[in-house]
């Protein structure tokens, strides 16, 4: 991945993370591998594993423990109405820059 855009995703992974967990819940390595699937084949689980810390201490997301099959249960992250609101927030966002960048990418008709 290039310079560039491992700094584009630094300020979009946020909510890149939030979308997965709109899906459905899920553990850090498994958010992890779906961002590899995704194209992203970069992504470092330590930072993936730093986000959904974040997310708790803000509130963002419940986390249930789940037993492992191996090692130490997991801790499974699934999106909470705060989680939620945040995430329309992230979208709103986005498509004002999306739309933005377009027209300027056509010439600011």
């Amino acid at each position: 991945m290039g310079k560039q855009m491992t700094e584009m995703l630094k300020g979009t992974l946020e909510g890149i993370v939030l979308a997965i967990l709109s899906l459905r819940p899920a553990y850090g390595y498994e958010i992890t591998a779906r961002l590899r699937e995704q194209g992203f084949p970069d992504i470092a689980e330590g930072t993936v594993y730093a986000l959904l810390v974040r997310f708790e201490q803000k509130g963002l997301v419940d986390v249930e423990k789940v037993p492992s099959e191996k090692g130490p249960p997991r801790k499974v992250y699934s999106l909470n109405a705060p989680g939620e609101k945040y995430l329309e927030e992230f979208w709103r966002t986005w498509s004002f820059l999306t739309e933005r960048l377009e027209w300027l990418r056509e010439g600011g008709g």
